[in-house]
């Protein structure tokens, strides 16, 4: 008689189905398992929360601008105004970078591929990145970079995030806007 793979199956789950022992095997294979699903569900969930209130804030930012509200800003108003508006943001101040540039009719050249997120490494000083509102009638791209710490590093989600030298990830949102006329 041969043993084929289901019949092997079969017999060791009939096996299992008969021990009346404890479930300690059973709990101490499955447990691990269930844990990082759930600390994963709770690390991805706010990450959403946290892109979501990102997005929203730059988009209420972004309007302001486009309607002519905000008279030559500075990285320091505009990241006021958006860590004001994303309330779930942990220090935003000192995690938010923001790219702002005009584009040109002619060439209709893109931000670039690299995202420029704040070092965290050498707080004091911050990447040079265009900041130019543009002017009436001038499309305009933003692009904002958030750094945040993972919650559960450990996980297997928090393990495969793409992570700065301080083991932070980057959450990136942009819009484009046409200023209205003056």
């Amino acid at each position: 008689m041969i043993n084929t793979v289901p019949s092997l199956l079969n017999r060791a789950l009939a096996r299992f189905k008969r021990d009346e022992g404890n479930a300690t095997i059973e709990f101490a294979l499955f447990f691990p398992l269930l844990v990082t699903l759930l600390l994963s569900t709770v690390e991805i969930g706010i990450l959403t929360i946290r892109q979501v209130m990102l997005e929203h804030a730059v988009d209420r930012t972004v309007r302001d601008l486009r309607l002519g509200n905000l008279i030559a800003p500075t990285q320091d108003d505009l990241r006021d105004l958006i860590c004001d508006r994303s309330s779930v943001v942990p220090a935003c101040s000192d995690s938010l970078l923001i790219e702002l540039r005009p584009v040109s009719t002619v060439s209709w050249t893109p931000l670039s591929e690299d995202t420029t997120c704040k070092d965290r490494n050498n707080g004091s000083i911050n990447p040079v990145v265009d900041l130019n509102p543009g002017t009436s009638h001038e499309m305009v791209l933003i692009r904002v970079c958030a750094v945040f710490e993972p919650i559960f590093p450990s996980t297997k989600l928090g393990v495969h995030m793409s992570k700065d030298a301080l083991g932070g990830y980057a959450l990136v949102t942009s819009s484009a806007f046409v200023n209205e006329p003056t």
